[in-house]
């Protein structure tokens, strides 16, 4: 498999050993080996997309792509007005560059490639030191689904963030997950 050019071969072999995977990514020993067993996440992209799939079905899959231009994208970009954004961009620096200079575990998290930030070229999630490529439109999307696939636990500045896509948009535990009350009352305010 990690040598098949093949990405449909890939693919389902990928399918084929998603319950070992799962179970090494769960495991303390074994999760940090997991992008040398599974090198394929690295290169083809759609790899976190099927084992999100395969975790929770196609209808939740789908549902930030569809409800996102139609139902949330306006409300919450009026919501998001004022808001003061960050400047953490590292122009001129390679993606592999980046890679090299993190010291810390904040991850996952996006990394976007371009030439200034009105020209994007790339999009990639950075875990463990690698960097996933992901398509652009669908980089979000992705991202969120990665904690899903990978096991990992939501960057603690951006809880309220995560927990309102989970609730709200993927529609995933939302008996069982505890949100802050100004997330719950923005999933209120959206809903309705």
């Amino acid at each position: 498999m990690k040598h098949s050019a093949d990405e449909a071969i890939v693919k389902e072999k990928m399918k084929q050993t998603f319950t070992y995977c799962q179970k090494m990514l769960h495991d303390p020993v074994k999760s940090s080996e997991i992008f040398t067993a599974f090198s394929r996440f690295l290169d083809i992209p759609g790899m976190i997309e099927q084992d999100f799939n395969l975790l929770f079905g196609d209808v939740t899959s789908a549902k930030f792509l569809e409800k996102w231009p139609t139902v949330y994208k306006k409300k919450v970009l009026d919501q998001s007005r004022g808001l003061t954004q960050t400047g953490d961009l590292q122009t001129g620096t390679s993606i592999q560059g980046h890679l090299d200079s993190i010291m810390e575990s904040r991850q996952p998290y996006l990394v976007a490639v371009g030439t200034q930030r009105s020209v994007i070229h790339k999009y990639f999630i950075v875990i463990d030191k690698h960097a996933i490529p992901c398509k652009s439109p669908d980089c979000i999307d992705e991202l969120f689904k990665a904690h899903f696939v990978f096991g990992t636990s939501y960057n603690q500045d951006l809880v309220n963030v995560y927990n309102f896509l989970q609730t709200t948009i993927y529609e995933i535990d939302v008996e069982n997950t505890k949100v802050n009350p100004r997330v719950a009352e923005l999933r209120a305010r959206m809903l309705n």
